[in-house]
């Protein structure tokens, strides 16, 4: 039996509101989580927390996440604060 992943698209307006809301999500998502960067061009420090907090607690349930459509000023924010390694990327 195969589990699919959950895909999240996150608001760019939000971006910590709904990284902090997806963490619900994670006792349902089977083993992979899917969070849609793709209309996220900047990211503040309130939103670095709240991803670092989703990739611990997805890490403790052992649930993959990945990153779609990170653009190359978010993930150089993301390389700066060591986030990268806690996360697979999809193009």
């Amino acid at each position: 039996m195969t589990m699919n992943a959950i895909w999240l698209k996150i608001d760019p307006e939000r971006v910590a509101q709904t990284c902090t809301e997806a963490l619900g999500k994670l006792d349902g998502a089977g083993s992979e989580v899917v969070l849609d960067f793709s209309s996220v061009r900047r990211i503040g420090p309130d939103a670095i927390g709240a991803l670092e907090q989703f990739a611990v607690t997805a890490g403790e349930k052992a649930v993959k996440v990945a990153l779609c459509g990170v653009s190359v000023e978010v993930y150089k924010v993301l390389k700066l604060v060591k986030l990268t390694a806690r996360f697979s990327f999809l193009d």
